[in-house]
C-alpha cells in the first residue's frame, strides 16, 4: 500500500478520538464537526480495509484491529509532534558565530568584562 499523506490525517483523528474517547470530545479537540471526524475515521477505515471502531449511538470503542493498530502508531505521532516542536523551538534559538569587529581598545577595557559575565551566566555559550 503507497503511504497516502491523508491516511497520517486520519491518524491523527484516530488518535484524538481514541484520547477523548468520543468523536464529539474529538472534534472539538480538533476544531472540526462532530461529522468531520466520523468522516475522517470512515476514509481511515476504507484506506485501510478494516473496522477500526465499533460504533453504537452511546459509545464508541476499539476493534481489536483498531486497538492494534492505535498501539502501533501511537508512537510514532508523538515522534511527529515531538519533531514539529523541536523545529518550532529551533527557530526561537540562537545559533551560529558571532563575529564583532570593534577597536582593540574598547574591547579590552568594555566588552571583555561584559561577555565574559555574559558567558558565565550562560554555560551554552563559549569562547571559541
Amino acid at each position: 500500500m503507497a503511504f497516502d499523506e491523508r491516511t497520517l490525517n486520519g491518524m491523527g483523528v484516530l488518535a484524538a478520538v481514541v484520547r477523548n474517547g468520543s468523536f464529539v470530545r474529538a472534534a472539538d479537540a480538533l476544531d472540526m464537526t462532530p461529522s468531520g471526524v466520523s468522516r475522517a475515521i470512515v476514509r481511515l477505515e476504507g484506506r485501510l480495509g478494516v473496522r477500526l471502531f465499533d460504533r453504537t449511538t452511546r459509545s464508541v470503542a476499539l476493534t481489536d484491529e483498531g486497538r492494534r493498530f492505535h498501539e502501533q502508531i501511537a508512537p510514532l505521532l508523538a515522534g511527529l509532534e515531538d519533531a514539529a516542536s523541536e523545529a518550532a523551538q529551533g527557530q526561537a534559538a540562537v545559533r551560529g558565530r558571532l563575529r564583532v569587529n570593534v577597536h582593540p581598545f574598547f574591547s579590552r577595557l568594555i566588552l571583555v568584562r561584559g561577555w565574559a559575565a555574559s558567558c558565565a551566566s550562560t554555560p551554552s555559550y563559549g569562547w571559541s
